[in-house]
């Protein structure tokens, strides 16, 4: 099996169980999973966030997701529990697609590290 073929098997097995887990089995979109990742690494499931603190939850993620590829590490957790990362080195340019895949790639990994899915 290819190595694109296999990111995209495994990738509708995740987007079908998050969303059958989170959002009564409406497909979730990128954006939301990255979401949901940031809340589990904050650690604050039962918590209801503001606007702001969404997009940080989204930087979190971005950041833990990415720190396997050497673009991020982590520094410290504040005294309010919230990670913070310092940048090891600047993405490279990419198109929407590549943006797209490269998430989509990530996060496959995080699940798989995981073991949310196999």
């Amino acid at each position: 099996m290819s190595r694109d073929t296999q990111l995209k098997d495994r990738w509708e097995i995740l987007v079908k169980k998050l969303s059958s887990q989170f959002a009564d089995n409406d497909p979730l979109e990128l954006d939301a999973i990255i979401y949901l990742v940031g809340v589990q690494e904050l650690g604050q499931i039962h918590k209801t966030f503001k606007k702001d603190e969404k997009l940080n939850l989204m930087h979190i993620a971005i950041c833990r997701l990415l720190e396997p590829y050497g673009y991020y590490e982590f520094d410290f957790f504040d005294e309010e529990g919230w990670p913070h990362y310092n940048i090891k080195e600047e993405l490279p340019p990419l198109k929407a697609g590549e943006q797209s895949v490269l998430m989509k790639e990530a996060l496959v990994s995080y699940f798989l590290e995981k073991e949310y899915i196999l």
